[in-house]
């Protein structure tokens, strides 16, 4: 299935953030970018290495009018344990999704039945609520939270640019390219 620009649902889910219990739904994630970041289950092994990197970039990623959303299908109970018995997890600042419902994980299509678990999916969303990029991996594969600023930098650039494109590895201030017959077999 294609989520490139479809338009994510409404849901209504709880959440740990900062030693409170809030609850997030569709409207909050709208007006600015969503980075929407599952992972499998809290008290694991990659996932607060995931986490952990995505929180030592969080100023970046709020510096770019953006916010992390860290899912999993555990509760808001265990990710405030989480917190409050792991310092590498006491540290974020982000939001915590708990998705036991399976509200996000099902229209994702991320969950990984076997196991109950979500897989590793980075989910771009735009003020408008459209995703803009989406990756998934398998859930041995962590990811790079420096990579996932940079494509959420290049869809922030070639929404305000649409006459122009980002190539491979680029970041903010390097030179783009704009599409047209005079590239073909140029590159």
């Amino acid at each position: 299935m294609n989520y490139i620009n479809k338009e994510i649902p409404d849901f209504q889910v709880d959440a740990y953030q900062k030693g409170e219990l809030k609850q997030f739904t569709k409207s909050d994630l709208l007006g600015k970018w969503s980075i929407i970041f599952f992972y499998p289950a809290d008290f694991s092994f990659v996932c607060p290495t995931e986490l952990s990197d995505l929180q030592d970039a969080y100023k970046d990623f709020q510096a770019a009018d953006a916010e992390i959303y860290s899912v999993s299908v555990d509760s808001q109970f265990a990710h405030m344990s989480w917190a409050e018995t792991t310092d590498t997890i006491g540290k974020i600042e982000y939001p915590m999704l708990s998705d036991q419902k399976h509200q996000l994980t099902d229209f994702f299509n991320i969950l990984d039945e076997q196991s109950g678990q979500a897989y590793r999916g980075v989910f771009i969303v735009d003020p408008k609520g459209l995703i803009k990029s989406y990756t998934v991996n398998a859930m041995g594969i962590g990811r790079n939270a420096q990579e996932i600023l940079r494509t959420l930098q290049a869809a922030q650039f070639v929404e305000a640019h649409g006459d122009k494109v980002c190539p491979a590895n680029w970041h903010p201030g390097e030179k783009t390219l704009k599409p047209g017959v005079d590239l073909v077999g140029k590159i």
